[in-house]
């Protein structure tokens, strides 16, 4: 089993290191602009799913941070939820004075799982505005961070979104990443590519770019990781931050999901299959969606009224995770799903649907249009064309997993949209 640890360096990249022949050194886009921000007053906030490594970025960002006066506490210990949800403010300055912090100089407190605490935008702003502390705060809850956060931080705040590793990340975990990939960035498939990398490209589509089931010893524990992640998902975020009680039937639609992946949502007829009431899967899917569990996907639509009346698709966050709870799933159905996860993190997305017979799979910032297909053709590319033209898109990009037996080459392989 390989040894791995973490160190700080002083080029300002948190790393893993991993012995083999040599150390190697593993990082996330994120900690650029992660430490960008940090010399701001603003709170740092961090969200994202569980293990994503949002504890990793915390201490990467305090690494950087030349004097003593700083402080990491980990809400999931009930003695600092304890220290924060006592009624006196003074108490909680005193808690910390204890822990270490000099209010009377410039000081940094991270606090990991935020939404443990209900009041504690409330302290942060406290001790934001009267002191000079600079937090840096992770949650696992966008709609926590994003709306409890702006009621009582506004203008104090910037929340940065951390996901699962993609592509490109993970052949840097893997060891396998040279900057010459760069130079492939969304353009026309070349076989010595795909050679190169469609080994990788399938490992990351079958389970994942949660950080730590890529760096998995073995398939058994990659498994055993999305297992964890799923249910430590359900247990602790799902439970903590809403009234909801009816695990087995937030599971039962899960699986559902896992098994709909990349097709519209019917409301009534999810809730009628689960036996709740379609009002409840709604809040449901928007809990999921909320703690970055799954994303949903709007047509583009021209008129306000038009984009709220119309289905939402759904596509889960990780593939891993996909492949985990669904069953029977097609290798198209996954291999779009990748896609959707690659593309929303270039931009605003959303599909078009006039018929069930004429669709674009995605438009990205409502100017270029993706068709998917995992054995891409020429007739495929033809249909694209006249599907985005017929709507005033002149930009469009056919996608595909596998090359074909006719030489065709005209589409970006999947592990080159980036």
């Amino acid at each position: 089993m390989l040894n791995r640890h973490n160190k700080l360096l002083s080029n300002g990249f948190f790393v893993v290191f991993l012995y083999k022949n040599s150390d190697q050194v593993y990082k996330r886009k994120t900690f650029e602009a992660l430490e960008a921000h940090l010399p701001k007053k603003q709170v740092t906030a961090i969200t994202g799913m569980r293990r994503v490594g949002k504890t990793t970025a915390v201490k990467y960002l305090l690494g950087q941070v030349e004097h003593r006066n700083k402080l990491y506490l980990d809400l999931e210990r009930i003695e600092y939820r304890h220290l924060f949800n006592q009624p006196s403010y003074a108490d909680i300055e005193r808690g910390l004075a204890q822990l270490g912090i000099d209010f009377s100089a410039p000081a940094v407190i991270a606090l990991d799982e935020i939404q443990l605490v209900k009041n504690i935008p409330s302290v942060i702003k406290s001790l934001y505005d009267t002191y000079g502390v600079k937090f840096i705060v992770t949650g696992s809850s966008s709609f926590y961070l994003k709306n409890h956060f702006s009621e009582s931080l506004a203008g104090r705040k910037k929340i940065f979104e951390m996901w699962p590793l993609d592509f490109q990340e993970f052949l840097v975990f893997r060891e396998a990443y040279t900057p010459h990939i760069e130079l492939e960035k969304n353009r026309d498939f070349l076989r010595t590519f795909y050679g190169l990398y469609s080994g990788l490209y399938e490992e990351f589509i079958r389970y994942g770019g949660f950080p730590e089931v890529v760096l998995a010893d073995s398939t058994s524990d990659r498994e055993d990781f999305l297992s964890d992640i799923i249910n430590s998902h359900i247990e602790l975020d799902i439970k903590l931050l809403s009234d909801f009680e009816m695990t087995d039937s937030l599971y039962k639609l899960m699986l559902l999901m896992a098994g709909r992946a990349g097709s519209k949502i019917d409301f009534s007829k999810i809730a009628s299959i689960i036996g709740l009431n379609r009002h409840k899967v709604k809040d449901y899917l928007l809990l999921l969606e909320h703690t970055y569990f799954i994303r949903l996907i709007k047509p583009l639509a021209k008129g306000i009224d038009k984009e709220l009346t119309s289905q939402p698709k759904a596509y889960f966050s990780d593939t891993g995770v996909l492949n985990k709870l669904g069953k029977g799933l097609s290798g198209g159905q996954v291999f779009e799903n990748a896609i959707a996860n690659q593309l929303a993190r270039l931009g605003k997305l959303n599909y078009f649907e006039k018929s069930k017979s004429w669709e674009i799979d995605f438009v990205l910032d409502e100017t270029v249009a993706y068709e998917v297909k995992e054995t891409p053709a020429p007739h495929h590319l033809n249909t694209l064309k006249y599907n985005a033209e017929s709507i005033g898109l002149s930009s469009f990009h056919l996608v595909g997993r596998y090359p074909g037996g006719s030489g065709f080459h005209d589409f970006i392989w999947g592990g080159n949209v980036f």
